[in-house]
């Protein structure tokens, strides 16, 4: 019996001495981390970190944290933010975000709220802290913009997935539920829609120029060198919208590759887009014409099946070009 006292005794005193490394090297990696961002001109604030959990788990509590990247122009405020890991299992982080938050962004400021939100990642071993995976869940999501828009949604999943084959590829799967857009905030006279989505979704391989560690937010975000659309899909009413493709991506951003477009009511698609004012009423002039000289030669006046091609920094619907290739570019 005092052998078996003696050896829970030692367990213990190890198990406390395994926690408190722990403890250990993350109150002095984290507070030197703001450091060294503070160093390269950030602005990177708390007023006060906690870690707790003793002895099974390892809990860190930031409040009013302050981050803000003078290259990229992107800001966030939050009143706490907590990552809680295992202490036997500190490279899978549980991450939860407060119910208010703010982030800001070169040209506007969002408020965003939600219900819950919180993240599982599950990063490779090691000091880059290399994403292996990544689920994120948010609840009663709700976002108002300076810049005078809004939305919401009752519920988002994204999830990203790190390739096997190539660790630069994630597969990532994104799910809003109860979605309303700007435009269903501000639904005209005359057009019979709900203000949400049914559906909004999508699933995609993208492949970054390198891999998603700690010099994502330290340095510079990954740039994605190619997609591969599996299926995006909007259903509003009765308007729908599904794309597939694949497109590749130069060093500028600039897309190379066709997805095929299928519309059902897409006159109607182009005249919530109209009402809403976030588009050029030249680039949607142009569309409207090609797709109405597209849907004459389909002899299908309400559904288009159609490619959309990106080369040389041009833009084509089926036949013809209306305007330049959008510019894919990670802040």
């Amino acid at each position: 019996m005092r052998l078996l006292t003696l050896l829970v005794l030692l367990a213990a005193l190890a198990w406390s001495g395994f926690w408190l490394v722990g403890y250990g090297a993350l109150t002095a990696a984290m507070p030197k981390w703001f450091e060294d961002r503070r160093a390269e001109g950030w602005v990177a604030e708390y007023d006060d970190l906690s870690v707790s959990g003793f002895p099974s788990r390892l809990d860190s509590t930031f409040e009013n944290l302050t981050l803000a990247d003078p290259q990229t122009g992107v800001a966030w405020d939050a009143p706490f933010f907590n990552l809680h890991a295992l202490t036997y299992r500190p490279n899978h982080v549980i991450a939860v975000w407060p119910n208010s938050q703010t982030l800001a962004i070169p040209g506007e400021k969002l408020s965003v709220t939600t219900g819950d939100m919180r993240a599982s990642l599950v990063l490779d071993p090691g000091t880059d802290l290399t994403l292996n995976r990544a689920n994120v869940a948010i609840e009663n999501l709700g976002v108002t913009s300076t810049a005078n828009w809004q939305l919401a949604a009752s519920g988002v999943n994204l999830a990203m997935h790190r390739d096997s084959a190539d660790t630069r590829a994630y597969r990532l799967a994104f799910k809003a539920d109860d979605l309303t857009p700007p435009a269903g905030y501000a639904l005209p006279n005359g057009i019979d829609l709900p203000r949400s989505f049914s559906s909004f979704r999508a699933d995609l391989t993208a492949t970054f120029d390198r891999l998603w560690d700690r010099t994502a937010i330290e340095h510079a975000r990954p740039q994605p060198v190619s997609l591969d659309l599996t299926l995006a899909e909007v259903i509003w009413g009765d308007l729908q919208l599904h794309a597939a493709g694949k497109v590749s991506i130069d060093a500028s951003g600039y897309p190379t590759g066709e997805v095929t477009i299928r519309a059902v009511n897409w006159r109607d698609i182009l005249n919530v887009a109209r009402h809403s004012g976030h588009l050029p009423v030249s680039v949607l002039d142009t569309v409207e014409q090609a797709l109405g000289f597209i849907a004459q030669l389909s002899g299908n006046a309400k559904e288009l099946d159609i490619p959309l091609t990106f080369s040389n920094g041009a833009t084509k619907l089926g036949p013809l070009p209306i305007g330049p290739a959008p510019r894919i570019f990670l802040r």
